[in-house]
């Protein structure tokens, strides 16, 4: 079954944030289970952003949200939050 993850967070730090996904996806490459990824800036809220990530299924998610770079740049994106960030996590019950 597809997992998808939808974070939630704000900050007023915005230029740091491309340059921190750059450097993930460039540690990760080759290790990493994301299937799909969807940066978001809320339209109505300049400090609002969303990701929806989506993966294979939730055991592929918890793989790699364990690998180290991904930790790291959790932590790195919740220097750069101005408050803790929101996390939905989704099991795919369909897709049309």
């Amino acid at each position: 079954m597809a997992f998808m993850q939808i974070i939630e967070y704000e900050t007023t730090r915005e230029q740091e944030l491309e340059p921190l996904f750059d450097e993930w996806e460039q540690a990760t490459e080759g290790k990493r289970t994301l299937s799909r990824e969807f940066h978001a800036h809320d339209r109505d809220n300049p400090n609002h952003y969303v990701d929806v990530v989506e993966f294979p299924s939730y055991e592929a998610a918890m793989k790699n949200n364990s690998l180290p770079e991904t930790q790291s740049f959790a932590d790195r994106l919740r220097e750069l939050c101005t408050s803790e960030p929101r996390f939905i996590n989704l099991d795919v019950v369909s897709q049309h």
